[in-house]
C-alpha cells in the first residue's frame, strides 16, 4: 500500500500512563481519537529509555549497540543513515519540526529541511554522563522538585511554536506540494519536566484525588547494586519534602500530557483542513516514558515498564483499526515508513531489527522479542532488556539478573531474577537476548571503551568537569541545545 504522505508525531517523555486510550489517568482526547481511527500496540518500548541513544535509533532503524550512540554525550551525526535519508533520495520532501537531539544541523540528518530544531549542547550534550567509571558522585537533582505545579515554562512556549509552525506547514506547504509526497516528522519536548504546567491543564488534576504513586521499593528493590547506583545517583525522589510535594509533581506531569494533547490536536486539525488527510499515514509516539514517581523514581533511565514503555499509534491511509499485542519498538518505524510511502525494502533494510507496524498488526511475528539498552549517567554497568510475551528480562552485566512476569504482575512488584524455580527460564530468556542483541557483556565493555575514548577526545576529566552540568534541555531560541532528555 502507499499512503503517498507520512506523518509522524513524537513526544518526549510521554509514558503509556500518560495516555486515555493505554488506561493512563491523563486526559488525552485527540490522541485516544486517533488510536480509535488506526492500530494501538499495547507492548511498545523504546530501544533507550534516554533521549538522545532512542533517538538515534529512531532516525535509523538500528538499536543502541549499533549506532555508537550509547549516551546523551554520544548523539547522532547523520550515520547510519536512516527512513528519512531513503525517502529524500526517493523524492519525497521531508522536513522535521521541533526536538531532534543530534549533534547538530550541519549533518546530514536526512530531512531536507529542519524548521525549530532542537540539538544537543554545543554538539556535545551532556558530558558528565561519561563518567560512569570515573565518578558516581551524586547527580544534582535538587532543582527537580522546586519546578513544579501550575505556571509557565520555556518548554511550553517552545511547543507551541513547533506546533504553530506544523500547522503552517500543513496549511501552506502541503497543499501547495500536491505533485510531490511528503514526510513531516514533528516533534515535541513536553510533557518532559520542568513539571512547570500551563495552569489550565494542570487545573484538570487535583492532586489530592490521584492515587497515589505505586510501590516505592526502596527498602527491597534497591538491594540490588545497579539499581541502588542509580536511585543514588539521580535521586529526585529525595528532592520532594513530602508526599504531597509528590502529588503536586504527578498532577503536572498529566496536565502536561493534556497540554501536549491539546497541541497533537491542532496538528492534527491542520492535516484534516489541508485535505491530505486521506492519503497521510500517521505514526504518534514517544522517545521513552516517565517513571512519574512509581518505584522511588522519576524520569527515565531504568527498565520498568513506566520508563520503557511507550504509547505507539498507526493511523490514517492504510492502517487497520484495532490492538496489537505483538512487542513492538520505536526500531520499526523505519520500515513502516518506507512502506507506507511505498518504496521497497533493500537487503540492508530487510536485516535491521525492526518490522513494519503494518506487518504486526496483521498478525505477523506474534512472538517476537523486542529489546531495550541504556549506557549512560548513574549505569555502573550496560542494562539491557527482551520483552517476550508476558516476560520481561533484565540484564545487567556483571550482576544479578531481574525477571518480571508482567501477565501477573504488570506492576513488577515482585522480581523473579532470583527464584530457583525460574532458573531455566532465566537462561533460556539469556539465551534469547543475546540471539536478538547480542552478548551483553562484550556490548557493555565496548559501550565503556568507546566512552573513555569519547572522554579523551574531550580533554580528559578535567575538561569534563569544566563543562556546564545540567539535568535537562535548555532552549536557546529557535534552536536549541541539549543535555539529559
Amino acid at each position: 500500500m502507499a499512503a503517498r504522505n507520512l506523518l509522524i508525531v513524537m513526544m518526549d517523555e510521554l509514558s503509556r500512563e500518560g495516555v486515555g486510550c493505554y488506561g493512563g489517568l491523563a486526559l488525552t482526547p485527540h490522541m485516544d481519537g486517533l488510536a480509535a481511527q488506526g492500530t494501538r500496540f499495547e507492548q511498545a518500548y523504546t530501544p533507550s529509555p534516554i533521549c538522545v541513544p532512542a533517538r538515534a535509533a529512531f532516525q535509523s532503524g538500528r538499536g543502541i549497540s549499533q549506532t555508537g550512540c550509547w549516551s546523551n554525550a554520544q548523539p547522532y551525526r547523520g550515520e547510519p543513515a536512516g527512513w528519512a535519508h531513503r525517502m529524500t533520495a526517493e523524492g519525497w520532501r521531508t522536513v522535521s519540526v521541533g526536538k531532534l537531539h543530534y549533534r547538530a544541523s550541519e549533518d546530514d540528518n536526512g530531512y531536507a529541511q529542519e524548521i525549530l530544531p532542537l540539538h544537543v549542547a554545543g554538539g556535545e550534550g551532556w558530558v558528565h554522563g561519561l563518567l560512569r567509571r570515573q565518578d558516581h558522585s551524586a547527580f544534582d537533582c535538587a532543582g527537580f522538585a522546586a519546578a513544579i505545579g501550575p505556571g509557565e515554562d520555556p518548554y511550553s512556549d517552545y511547543d507551541r511554536r513547533v506546533r504553530d509552525a506544523a500547522v503552517a506547514w500543513l496549511g501552506r506547504e502541503s497543499a501547495a506540494a500536491r505533485d510531490r509526497p511528503w514526510a513531516l516528522f514533528v516533534s515535541f519536548v513536553r510533557p518532559h519536566y520542568p513539571l512547570t504546567c500551563p495552569a489550565a491543564f494542570y487545573g484538570l488534576y487535583d492532586p489530592r484525588r490521584l492515587p497515589p504513586r505505586r510501590f516505592d521499593g526502596a527498602r527491597r528493590e534497591y538491594r540490588h547494586p545497579v539499581l541502588k547506583a542509580l536511585r543514588q545517583y539521580f535521586d529526585y525522589d529525595d528532592q520532594f519534602p513530602d508526599d504531597d510535594a509528590r502529588q503536586v509533581a504527578r498532577a503536572s506531569y498529566f496536565g502536561l500530557c493534556s497540554f501536549v494533547d491539546s497541541l497533537v490536536g491542532d496538528v492534527l486539525g491542520a492535516l484534516e483542513a489541508s485535505g491530505r488527510a486521506e492519503d497521510t499515514a500517521v505514526v504518534l509516539t514517544a522517545d521513552h516514558g516517565e517513571m512519574n514517581g512509581h518505584h522511588g523514581l522519576w524520569t527515565k533511565m531504568v527498565m520498568y515498564e513506566e520508563a520503557v514503555g511507550i504509547p505507539l499509534i498507526l493511523a490514517g491511509a492504510g492502517a487497520p483499526r484495532g490492538l496489537c499485542r505483538t512487542p513492538a519498538s520505536l526500531l520499526d518505524v523505519h520500515q513502516t515508513a518506507l512502506e507506507a510511502a511505498g518504496l521497497g525494502l533493500s537487503d540492508a533494510d530487510a536485516a535491521l531489527p525492526g518490522r513494519s507496524l503494518y506487518a504486526l498488526a496483521d498478525g505477523a511475528e506474534p512472538g517476537r522479542g523486542v529489546v531495550s539498552e541504556y549506557h549512560d549517567g548513574g549505569a555502573i554497568t550496560g542494562i539491557t532488556m527482551l520483552r517476550e510475551g508476558r516476560w520481561k528480562y533484565i540484564a545487567y552485566a556483571g550482576f544479578a539478573p531481574q525477571l518480571f512476569d508482567l501477565q501477573e504482575d504488570p506492576e513488577e512488584r515482585r522480581d523473579l531474577g532470583l527464584e530457583d524455580r525460574h532458573a531455566e527460564l532465566r537462561t533460556r530468556l539469556h539465551a534469547r537476548l543475546r540471539t536478538v542483541l547480542g552478548d551483553p557483556e562484550a556490548i557493555s565493555e565496548r559501550a565503556f571503551a568507546e566512552q573513555a575514548a569519547r572522554i579523551e577526545a574531550l580533554g580528559g576529566l578535567d575538561a569534563i568537569y569544566a563543562r556546564r552540568n545540567f539535568d535537562h534541555t535548555p532552549i536557546d531560541g529557535a534552536a536549541g541545545s541539549g543535555a539529559l532528555g
